[in-house]
């Protein structure tokens, strides 16, 4: 008997989401598809209504990625590409950390890539929980963002966070996985021509993050390199959107007491200082003395338009609690996509 059913052009653990432009200007989810071990979910989205920050109001289309079982297992591909529309916002989250699962050899990856094209004025929030490899797992992750330059008209914007814990703590794992490697890359592409070439595109930025600790003997030494730390992160801040959260992040950086600074410690005549400052103020040393009981240190870097943050903590809630205070000290990424993105915060 011949099969009724067309034969399907989907893959296993591909993705494709396309957020369209429809008339007169509104954003619709227009393509929203996925097969195992690959799912998404989109609830309804939210209006954002103006404020001091955010002048016009606007709809912010929510897509959440999860995969069946909680996590990616060993030889496991995802592949997600996305497409932005111009003047659409979308907000990328988790529900829960990304477990790498165990792999029988070092050499059996589980992976992700992810390929997401912006429009000019389009703007992207992901916040992702964070990776989990487990012990003796094996993982690799590629992002590339393609920002899409039109002329007399504002660049996308994204804030992306990529990071990664130790693992199981409570079952006493400590960075003991087989290799972990996760690239970023931002991409200026000349959208002003119907037929791009290979020269119309100009990278802006690369971001490495290699954790190989195939060898028993470098893996004891990765445990030792990482010092104590129990996550480790980046963020990546590019485009108007995000403009003064970028210029916030550079300011806090500059104010961190250098060697030779005063340095604000627990004592109860520190915590009489800080109430007497300015509330800007008191926040920056607020935070700086979390910071030091969270055993949290990051740094800021400007480079090509994009500002890198980078950030390790002892404990994975310690950097939760530090990129919340950042995020909501500033204030414009929840004005702009709504207090949901900072679920993956609480």
């Amino acid at each position: 008997m011949r099969n009724p059913f067309p034969p399907t052009d989907s893959v296993p653990g591909h993705g494709r989401v396309h957020l369209a432009l429809l008339p007169p200007g509104t954003p619709v989810l227009q393509t929203l598809t996925y097969q195992y071990p690959l799912k998404l979910i989109s609830p309804t989205p939210v209006t954002i209504t103006p404020s001091a920050d955010n002048d016009s109001s606007h709809q912010v289309h929510t897509l959440y990625i999860l995969t069946y079982g909680g996590g990616i297992v060993a030889g496991d591909t995802i592949t997600l590409h996305l497409d932005l529309d111009a003047t659409s916002r979308l907000l990328i989250l988790t529900q829960g950390s990304t477990k790498i699962f165990k792999t029988p050899t070092p050499s059996t990856l589980s992976r992700q890539d992810m390929n997401i094209h912006l429009k000019s004025a389009a703007a992207l929030v992901y916040l992702p929980d964070p990776v989990q490899p487990f012990a003796q797992s094996a993982f690799e992750q590629t992002q590339r963002f393609y920002v899409h330059h039109q002329p007399d008209a504002p660049n996308a914007s994204i804030c992306v966070l990529d990071w990664v814990c130790q693992g199981r703590k409570a079952l006493g794992e400590n960075w003991d996985f087989f290799k972990y490697s996760s690239k970023n890359e931002v991409w200026l592409v000349d959208g002003s021509r119907e037929h791009r070439g290979p020269n119309d595109s100009r990278l802006l930025l690369r971001d490495n993050v290699t954790l190989d600790a195939s060898d028993k003997a470098i893996q004891t030494s990765l445990m030792r390199r990482m010092d104590g730390l129990g996550a480790f992160g980046t963020l990546i801040l590019y485009g108007p959107v995000f403009a003064n959260l970028a210029t916030f992040f550079m300011d806090e950086f500059k104010a961190i007491p250098r060697i030779g600074g005063r340095k604000w410690d627990t004592s109860d005549e520190a915590d009489d200082a800080i109430r007497d400052l300015e509330p800007l103020v008191m926040k920056r040393k607020a935070r700086q003395k979390q910071e030091t009981s969270d055993g949290l240190l990051w740094t800021a870097a400007l480079i090509r338009g994009c500002v890198v943050v980078k950030f390790g903590a002892r404990e994975v809630e310690g950097g939760k609690r530090w990129l919340r205070s950042m995020l909501d000290t500033e204030g414009s990424v929840p004005a702009h996509f709504g207090d949901r993105c900072l679920l993956c915060l609480r």
